[in-house]
């Protein structure tokens, strides 16, 4: 007989010549059969290796041991006041047809309806066989037999499974809900044996084979790994086990294909062996399990179906209907009281794909992952086998023994960000003590800091906006940054004028309000334009409507994406689209816009600036204003990170006119700046404010 398994352990023995690095050698396996195989029962008892981290605490269980998930149950059948039913008081005419009995128990029976215990002429309750009654194995299936046994009617009242349908002794079944593939589901399951599939001892050539792969004889046998002979074909064949029955079987031939018994049951490969475990390990193949064991592992099971290609889109199907993976759930049993599932799968693509849906499947919060190590400097090993043989077992068990947790969105530890951690230590981000606004007076309380929101108030007049458009061109000179601009007060030319006056220091125009001043050339005027263009980006709502939060946020993040933009001026709050569902509160509508306004600071990296007059103030003695006094909610100041009020001295007798007090009431970031005033004047001329060398502290 022709062993096709020749020719790949030619090359394997290359590889083992070669590398040098296998654990194993076909020396340790002379020319005698294999031991016969353990079957489960005949097994010894193993204990698996524990791990050197500390389990978590399993959830709490209930006591009541919960009856074994099975299709058919015992019926239900409600008699009232409990009495048994009445005897036929005339049999002769209720006598029943037996070959239409027959007919209908045959149809019911591949229908994997338990007809045996079923009470005709009344409503009888039994386990469905498409959704198993769920987690709480109810009896949700009501079946009601006419009396005659020439029909059936059915109907599952789980909301996730709804199965019903009919069915004649005579006639085509009538089902709901497109059940024809749910009945295959439930065909009955091939009861199969070591003899009836022709299962052999393992040669001395697949012994070798194995060998050469790290995998030892004791292993082999304590696995039951066996052989079976197809023709002029030897395969190796992987008994799949449950309570020491066996349930499947999976091929492997020489070309690395795989297939297993047909009409079996779809389970873990090694599902024996982590019964009543707190820590499993789920590995992609057989062969893989059996590296694991190499390391002292024996807790571990492999998936018998490989790998999906990518994650799917879709959502979490239903369990009856999850049948690609319907082995987790043919072993919930098992798996349910684990408190760490420490996922081994292959490093590829599809190997990541699976660790993710069994996540998904299992819960994220009770899985690890295992991160392969390097095989050289462009590429990981592969699974478990792979670095058994090249690196031996007990590098195989430190890999294992250092899974970290699989990762949940939204939900990290530092050690997430301590590359960002580091480059803020060292200073190698960026503007870690925040940018300077360009005026000596004010650099102590207020640096500007990309990801955070200011809130600039004051009482009209005071000169916020043109503030703020002084501090963007200092901004521009000193660090090039680019803004995007959402001002609903100013027609765009007035705008442009301000900006320019303050870039050039010249006024725009040979009028009254520029004194003395030259007026910018065209020249200047030219190159102006040009730097207007290359540093600003407006947004701006051509029609009548008023635009809303949400549309100017989107605006700017595409700004921030084609143009580099690292500021927003939002000039006011109260040009905005305001409105909000009848339900919502002023205050909350407020607290949640600055929400997105902030995260889109701190995603984009950008700093906000955003203007929000006071309300109305009664009593008003001349004095700048609190953050407190802002229109809608205190939520402006209880959430920005910076909160400025610019006041500017509207009388004569309490100092220079145009000097502007900048009154900084909020700093949350101490690196930045702190609280106090700073004060500047005002070049009406121009538009520049300039320090005067006035500092005071509230």
């Amino acid at each position: 007989m022709r062993l096709l398994l020749h020719r790949p352990l030619r090359k394997l023995s290359f590889l083992t010549s070669s590398a040098g690095l296998l654990m194993g050698t076909v020396q340790l396996f002379k020319s005698t059969p294999c031991p016969n195989p353990l079957t489960p029962s005949q097994r010894h008892s193993f204990h698996s290796h524990r791990l050197v981290f500390s389990p978590l605490s399993p959830k709490p269980m209930s006591k009541t041991r919960p009856l074994c998930l099975r299709t058919n149950g015992y019926s239900y059948v409600s008699h009232a006041n409990g009495a048994a039913p009445a005897e036929l008081e005339n049999a002769e005419e209720k006598r029943v047809d037996f070959n239409q009995l027959s007919r209908l128990k045959l149809k019911l029976e591949m229908l994997g309806i338990d007809y045996g215990i079923c009470m005709p002429g009344q409503y009888n309750h039994l386990i469905c066989p498409i959704c198993k009654g769920g987690d709480s194995e109810e009896k949700s299936l009501s079946v009601y037999i006419s009396e005659d046994w020439g029909s059936a009617f059915w109907c599952c009242f789980r909301g996730k499974c709804g199965w019903q349908g009919r069915t004649t002794a005579v006639g085509d079944n009538k089902l709901s809900r497109e059940t024809s593939n749910q009945i295959a589901k439930v065909k009955k399951k091939r009861e199969i044996t070591v003899e009836s599939l022709g299962l052999e001892p393992l040669c001395e050539e697949l012994v070798a084979y194995f060998s050469e792969r790290s995998i030892s004889t004791e292993t082999l046998r304590r696995n039951a790994v066996m052989q079976k002979t197809t023709g002029v074909q030897i395969c190796i064949a992987f008994p799949y086990w449950r309570d020491g029955m066996l349930v499947s079987c999976k091929y492997r031939d020489i070309e690395k294909k795989f297939w297993q018994e047909k009409d079996t049951e779809r389970i873990f490969y090694g599902l024996d062996d982590i019964k009543g475990t707190n820590d499993i390990i789920i590995v992609e193949g057989e062969i893989d399990k059996l590296a694991m064991e190499e390391a002292g592992f024996h807790n571990c099971v492999s998936v018998p179906d490989g790998a999906p290609a990518k994650v799917s889109s879709k959502d979490l199907p239903a369990e009856e209907q999850d049948t690609k993976y319907q082995y987790l759930w043919n072993c919930k049993e098992y798996l349910k009281k684990a408190s760490r599932i420490i996922l081994a799968t292959d490093g590829d693509e599809p190997g990541q794909a699976l660790a993710e849906e069994l996540a998904r499947r299992l819960g994220r919060e009770r899985c690890w992952r295992v991160r392969w190590p390097m095989k050289n400097d462009n590429e990981h090993f592969k699974d478990a086998n792979e670095v058994l043989m090249y690196l031996g077992p007990d590098v195989l068990k430190e890999v294992i023994e250092n899974a970290e947790l699989y990762p949940i969105r939204g939900l990290f530890n530092f050690a997430n960000y301590f590359d960002e951690l580091d480059a803020y230590y060292y200073r190698t981000l960026g503007y870690e003590y925040g940018v300077s606004t360009g005026w000596k007076g004010l650099n102590e309380l207020y640096n500007i800091v990309p990801g955070e929101l200011t809130i600039v108030t004051g009482v009209p007049n005071s000169g916020k906006s043109e503030w703020i458009d002084a501090l963007l061109c200092n901004l521009s000179e000193s660090v090039g940054w680019k803004f995007a601009l959402c001002s609903m007060e100013n027609k765009v030319r007035e705008h442009a004028r301000k900006l320019l006056e303050k870039h050039i220091k010249k006024p725009f125009f040979d009028k009254r309000y520029g004194g003395s001043a030259e007026r910018m050339s065209a020249e200047e005027f030219e190159q102006g334009k040009q730097w207007l263009n290359d540093t600003f980006y407006l947004i701006r709502c051509e029609d009548d409507s008023l635009p809303s939060i949400s549309w100017v946020l989107e605006l700017a993040q595409a700004a921030v994406l084609r143009h580099g933009v690292r500021g927003l001026v939002i000039d006011p709050y109260n040009e905005l689209d305001h409105q909000r569902p009848p339900n919502q509160t002023e205050t909350e509508y407020v607290s949640q816009m600055l929400t997105k306004v902030k995260r889109f600071a701190q995603h984009h990296c950008c700093h906000v600036w955003f203007v929000a007059h006071p309300r109305q103030l009664h009593q008003w003695v001349g004095g700048p204003p609190n953050l407190y006094d802002i229109s809608g909610s205190a939520h402006f100041i209880n959430k920005c990170d910076n909160g400025i009020v610019i006041h500017r001295n509207r009388d004569p007798g309490a100092g220079v006119l145009d000097q502007v007090q900048v009154c900084v009431r909020k700093v949350r970031n101490k690196v930045a700046g702190t609280i106090g005033d700073a004060y500047l004047t005002y070049d009406r001329a121009t538009g520049q404010f300039k320090d005067i060398g006035i500092e005071k502290s509230t």
